[in-house]
């Protein structure tokens, strides 16, 4: 593969040597964990300890973790499941409109069969107040769903503090939080921010994508995921797939060891937005993003799929949004309100402590060079 440029680490992050590491080793010893002979029993402990570090990353118990495939799977299954263990509450739901498609998408699934959805619209910085989630409670909510860290701004959302009002309205509400891009990308320990339900992903901190992990609370019991033989506590059967989750765990413990990662993030990113910034005078700032990670700025009147096409044949990756959009445009950067030519024109950076000024370097002469030679559109 050509050398890249690459400001797209929201989307997905290469493999980290560790987990790559990691991943060969469990390959090798390839004993199913359920099995009772010699290997199996390696295999079986190598996973207790793999969940060990995970929950160590999380702030939990390990029993409080649960190996998944993916965060969509995770939030699927928090949201469809906690709902229905709350069933007899009723059939509310309160989220955002600015949240990932796994929790969008199950929210107007679960309309469809009955459930009704509160939408919480933020203000054109994105951001979302626990006054306005209190404001939506009702004796009929069952279910709280709110991002940590919205992949396509950048904006932490309050989560801590919109668990206490939730929990002071009625403590048996439950709290889901796709904290997918939060995950060992903020200072707290996400079990600590208080939610009942937490999913997280591992190909966004340098494990390989079909693996991540769903923290639920101790006490707070939900229904199998996966039935069948029992595996991770009964809640999802099926082989544990053994080499993804030590892969997991080899990418928790290697950035978990990187005291400075998030400094030195934060840093080449307002270094970016500097150089952006002097470069094309034309360009705006969407959002500088509270998270170290990720950014969003806008061409206003250009169109931001054909900049990044423009960009990509130089070997520079960014986005126009959440991967998961497959270029359809940002419900994030719609349901900010923003003028429509910020619209066309919008683009997600995001970086990692390893990104290099060099690399910002040459994304501002190419963003240049590009706005200087596109026409932009009458919108």
């Amino acid at each position: 593969m050509e050398q890249l440029v690459y400001f797209d680490y929201a989307a997905t992050t290469p493999v980290r040597p560790e987990a790559r590491e990691a991943l060969l080793r469990a390959l090798d010893g390839f004993g199913n964990p359920s099995s009772r002979y010699g290997f199996g029993r390696e295999a079986a402990l190598g996973v207790k300890a793999d969940r060990e570090t995970v929950a160590a990353a999380l702030g939990c118990a390990p029993g409080e973790v649960t190996f998944t495939s993916c965060g969509t799977e995770g939030d699927n299954w928090a949201i469809r499941r906690g709902a229905e263990r709350n069933r007899r509450r009723g059939k509310h739901i309160v989220t955002t409109t600015i949240e990932h498609a796994a929790v969008l998408e199950t929210c107007k699934d679960l309309e469809r069969e009955g459930y009704e959805v509160t939408y919480l619209q933020p203000d054109k910085a994105g951001r979302i107040t626990a006054e306005q989630v209190a404001a939506a409670l009702r004796p009929d909510t069952a279910l709280v769903s709110m991002m940590l860290v919205n992949n396509e701004t950048g904006v932490v959302l309050p989560v801590a503090d919109c668990v206490r009002a939730v929990k002071a309205f009625d403590p048996a509400i439950l709290f889901h939080c796709d904290a997918v891009q939060g995950f060992l990308k903020v200072e707290t320990p996400l079990a600590r921010l208080g939610a009942d339900l937490v999913a997280v992903s591992g190909h966004k901190i340098g494990a390989p994508k079909g693996i991540g992990a769903l923290y639920v609370k101790k006490g707070v019991g939900l229904r199998p995921l996966l039935t069948g033989g029992g595996q991770e506590d009964g809640l999802r059967s099926g082989t544990e797939a053994t080499a993804q989750i030590a892969a997991f765990a080899a990418a928790v413990q290697a950035v978990s060891g990187d005291k400075t990662r998030l400094e030195r993030t934060a840093g080449i990113k307002a270094y970016t937005l500097e150089r952006l910034k002097e470069a094309i005078p034309e360009l705006k700032v969407i959002s500088q993003g509270d998270a170290p990670h990720i950014c969003a700025v806008t061409l206003p009147g250009y169109k931001s799929e054909v900049v990044v096409r423009v960009l990509g044949d130089r070997g520079i990756c960014v986005s126009s949004g959440s991967a998961c959009h497959r270029g359809k445009p940002s419900h994030v950067f719609a349901a900010m309100n923003l003028p429509k030519p910020w619209l066309d024109g919008a683009l997600r950076l995001s970086f990692s402590p390893d990104t290099t000024r060099a690399e910002a370097d040459g994304l501002a002469a190419a963003l240049k060079d590009a706005a200087d030679t596109l026409f932009t559109t009458l919108s």
